[in-house]
């Protein structure tokens, strides 16, 4: 039962470290949230004045730009960052295979459309890095909310039951060992008693001159050959 109390505080010390771990990270990933959030509506302001910049330069391109569309040139891969346990997804964005807009602007425009793909580009990435540190944010939030309730059923339930648990074998042992003794002490208080009364009886009998035997009080009152069962 020790045992498994000393087990409990150690579980609880060390799930308590990895809520303080988790902890920090969470209010980390929110700080990088606000000002990810607030950089973006500057960069969405400046993607969305450069668009009206091209359009003007060079005229509505939405139909030529959607009739080149074949695959997707920026994609999106993901990996793990393992924070005390935790496995917390994180997206990247890359561009997969040339620019199928390199030569566009050719004509006219070509500088308005150069800083339109920057622009935009810059802010995918941030779109996709604020995802990132959305799902992280959410993941934590959700881990952090077990682990304290973890930590609250073991410092709260589960160590106090077993310290009450202790508590009562403890108090049952010193009750044991306290009836054991009075039931040691009645005993040799038992046996003194009847070795008293036997060497009464024995001196006056020798002084009646009724026994001439060579015991007498001088035998050991713990000799078993003469002691009587104890009954309570």
């Amino acid at each position: 039962m020790k045992g498994r109390l000393k087990g409990a505080q150690k579980g609880h010390s060390l799930l308590k470290k990895k809520a303080d771990a988790l902890q920090l990270k969470f209010r980390s990933i929110l700080k990088k949230i606000i000002d990810t959030k607030q950089t973006m509506g500057e960069i969405m302001k400046e993607a969305s004045f450069s668009l009206a910049e091209a359009k003007f330069a060079t005229g509505d391109f939405n139909h030529a730009v959607l009739q080149n569309v074949n695959k997707a040139q920026i994609k999106v891969k993901t990996r793990k960052d393992n924070v005390a346990g935790v496995n917390l997804p994180i997206f990247e964005s890359y561009q997969d295979g040339a620019d199928s807009y390199e030569l566009a602007g050719l004509a006219k425009g070509g500088q308005q459309l150069k800083k339109l793909k920057v622009n935009f580009g810059n802010a995918i990435n941030l779109l996709v890095e604020l995802a990132s540190l959305q799902t992280s944010f959410v993941t934590l939030d959700e881990v952090i909310k077990i682990t304290n309730r973890r930590v609250n059923a073991i410092e709260h339930v589960i160590i106090p039951k077993i310290e009450r648990t202790l508590a009562y074998i403890i108090s049952e042992l010193d009750e044991l060992e306290r009836e054991e003794f009075y039931r040691l002490k009645k005993v040799q208080d038992k046996k003194k008693k009847i070795a008293k009364e036997k060497a009464a009886l024995h001196a006056e009998r020798k002084a009646r001159g009724l026994d001439q035997g060579d015991g007498g009080p001088g035998e050991s009152i713990f000799d078993e050959e003469h002691d009587e069962d104890l009954l309570f």
